[in-house]
């Protein structure tokens, strides 16, 4: 692994550590259905959910979305929900779709990837959002939901976020949410018949409050105007 420094790189002060003497691990993620005042989140259900979530991401229009993704893109819904189901049930993702919760349309998926409950830990990835659901608050509120969900419902220690070291919107986007970039894994896959470097970011338990705090005082009402544009950036809650 290379270590790299980012300027961006968000410094937590450290809280008291849980004793661990007595640790034995956690239960899965298991999510339930979650409703936010934007968006709502679903345990993925295939072949049901296999239409709306084509008809949010995948078609001609949408190619570039699967850039980054180890899958993909697709021509019709049935191979989509074909190439998801097994990827899902091989790897062991936990993948929820992602629904508008004012209108109920589909607009995204995420995935808990390389869950180990016995650890404490788990990462949030395959995260796609449609161009409806791209930098509005419902997708920053999707992200706190998920990431309160694993902390506080289920108690787990540690959060991951890993991306192609060359997708620069998801390193600014791990950022953004408060994850601490960790290092880059130099030639770790070989994704779609390319090498790919993998940046790692993490999040864990101690450091949640603070960022939770500032998730909550930028998705607070006050903070965006009419037309639901925001007054401060998520960064600067953070930086108080």
């Amino acid at each position: 692994m290379e270590p790299r420094e980012h300027p961006s790189r968000t410094i937590f002060a450290v809280a008291v550590m849980r004793d661990l003497k007595k640790w034995c691990g956690c239960a899965p993620p298991d999510m339930p259905v979650t409703k936010g005042r934007y968006i709502e989140i679903a345990p993925l259900q295939l072949p049901d959910h296999g239409d709306d979530l084509f008809a949010a991401l995948a078609g001609a229009a949408n190619d570039e979305l699967w850039r980054y993704i180890p899958f993909g893109p697709f021509d019709d819904a049935a191979a989509l929900g074909a190439t998801l189901a097994e990827v899902v049930n091989k790897q062991n993702w936990q993948t929820h779709l992602l629904r508008d919760a004012r209108t109920g349309a589909a607009v995204g998926m995420a995935s808990f990837m390389r869950i180990r409950p016995e650890q404490g830990s788990a990462e949030i990835g395959c995260i796609m959002f449609s161009k409806a659901l791209q930098r509005t608050p419902a997708a920053t509120e999707a992200m706190y939901l998920i990431a309160r969900h694993i902390f506080e419902a289920r108690g787990y220690r540690r959060y991951e976020w890993k991306c192609n070291d060359a997708n620069e919107a998801s390193k600014r986007a791990a950022l953004r949410l408060g994850f601490t970039y960790e290092g880059t894994f130099r030639q770790d896959m070989v994704v779609k018949g390319e090498s790919r470097d993998t940046a790692w970011f993490s999040m864990l338990d101690h450091e949640w409050p603070d960022v939770k705090a500032a998730f909550e005082a930028w998705l607070a009402p006050e903070n965006f105007d009419n037309d639901e544009r925001q007054r401060k950036q998520l960064e600067e809650f953070r930086r108080k």
